[in-house]
């Protein structure tokens, strides 16, 4: 694909984002109509020079892609016809689906090896053949491979986008990098190119490590709190919340698939908790939770285009994943906890601060806790507990006092409740157990001081 069509695909992209940008709540996430096709496939194959601004077709701005070699896929699936429909493709238009498939193949990797060169006219005429007045033939680019990223779709109404379902739109600086005996081609762009054909299948993310990354939108606030999910294992088919005690599905951003409209754990607050489902609808890590808040640097609503959130994990005692990381990092690892006793200990009073505050450690539990957010009259607290005991921690349960004049207004990812000064919060029905090193989070929002700390904390 030439540059041409490349700006007008950036032109219509960001156009459907303005669009997304004004409403208030988009529309509910497409079902997935296409199944993915047999592998490997071969396909027509093109390229653009770069994604539009801020975002490409997934909702991510290409510097934060996890690899610069991407590829777009074909919005529709309609042979002769070339005329727009409606993003994302529903009702009577949900047929004309191509393997972009509603946003639904963001995030997954592809391998594309390069096939034959054409020795004709191919250049994607509506209506016209592929490689008119020559053939295909085999050359010493032949082989060549890349792993490639899906972070955009091809809408243009052209032969490429439309007649040919298999069509790669390939990243124009990647095409120099497919490999061959163990060496870039360096060469086969622009004078052995001529919109070759490629054969291409999805893969798991190769050389997959660390977790997730989650980054809100511009514009997302605690009524629109808009999401990009990235580092994928095996792409995204689903991101799921936690609110008023109960896990509920999240709308997709239009059709970009790495994006999704997420709730607070209460209405309109600024903590939040989901879990992510994968290509296969499989939970992330089985199932872990991922629990952060909207960041202070967004104020009211965020300005960048992408602001990355760092985040506590917690995962399902029934689940067989490892232990959870405290942090997005790519390479995480738990600290080893020490061979103690499981008995109750209490812990020395902890005092708000805007970064996490480690409690002291005697014996079978550790508890962080910090003021999140604050405003005249109530502020929001993170508390982060870790079973340091060699035990599972079961049914686990902590206590603090508050000072006089602070009330409890809601509680999330724990039970939290007040008698008096007395404050405590019990293990999620979801999340019952601790098991030896690992920790988890909760939060509650309150009315009275803003900056008070909690005293005579204990586990149990």
């Amino acid at each position: 694909m030439n540059g041409r069509a490349s700006s007008l695909r950036r032109r219509v992209r960001a156009a459907v984002l303005a669009a997304v940008l004004l409403t208030a709540w988009p529309a509910a996430a497409p079902a997935g109509a296409v199944d993915d096709p047999p592998a490997p496939v071969t396909g027509n194959a093109t390229y653009f020079d770069a994604l539009g601004s801020p975002y490409g077709g997934c909702g991510m701005p290409q510097q934060e892609l996890d690899s610069q070699d991407f590829v777009a896929l074909n919005v529709y699936d309609t042979p002769g016809d070339y005329a727009f429909y409606p993003r994302p493709l529903t009702g009577a238009n949900a047929s004309k689906a191509g393997l972009w498939n509603n946003g639904l193949n963001c995030g997954r990797w592809i391998q594309v090896t390069i096939s034959d060169y054409c020795t004709g006219v191919n250049d994607g005429g509506a209506g016209q053949a592929f490689c008119r007045n020559g053939s295909w033939v085999a050359d010493a680019y032949n082989g060549a491979t890349l792993n490639m990223l899906v972070a955009d779709s091809c809408g243009d109404p052209n032969g490429w986008c439309r007649d040919d379902r298999y069509h790669l739109d390939l990243s124009k600086p990647s095409l120099n990098k497919f490999v061959k005996n163990g060496a870039p081609v360096g060469d086969m762009y622009p004078g052995h190119w001529n919109n070759r054909r490629v054969t291409w299948s999805f893969i798991p993310a190769p050389g997959y490590s660390g977790d997730i990354r989650i980054g809100f939108m511009k514009g997302a606030q605690a009524w629109w709190p808009a999401i990009a999910v990235s580092h994928l294992p095996n792409g995204i088919h689903g991101v799921e919340y936690y609110a008023g005690g109960a896990w509920k599905q999240a709308q997709m951003n239009s059709d970009m698939g790495q994006s999704y409209i997420i709730g607070g754990v209460t209405q309109g607050a600024t903590q939040f908790q989901i879990r992510v489902r994968d290509a296969s609808g499989a939970l992330v890590n089985g199932g872990r939770v991922y629990s952060f808040a909207l960041p202070a640097s967004c104020g009211s609503q965020c300005a960048a285009a992408y602001t990355e959130v760092s985040y506590t994990t917690t995962t399902p005692s029934e689940s067989p994943s490892p232990s959870p990381s405290p942090s997005p990092s790519p390479s995480p690892s738990p600290s080893p906890s020490p061979s103690v006793s499981p008995s109750p200990s209490v812990s020395p009073s902890v005092s708000p601060s805007s970064s996490p505050s480690p409690s002291a450690n005697p014996g079978n539990c550790q508890v962080t806790y910090r003021v999140e957010n604050s405003w005249q009259g109530g502020f929001t607290a993170n508390v982060t507990v870790k079973n340091t005991g060699a035990a599972a921690w079961t049914n686990w349960t902590v206590g603090w006092d508050m000072p006089s004049g602070v009330s409890l207004v809601s509680g999330w990812s724990a039970t939290v409740t007040a008698a008096g000064d007395r404050w405590t919060a019990k293990a999620p029905s979801w999340a019952t157990t601790l098991a030896p090193g690992t920790s988890t989070s909760f939060g509650f929002q309150a009315s009275g001081s803003s900056t008070p700390g909690a005293s005579r904390i204990t586990c149990s």
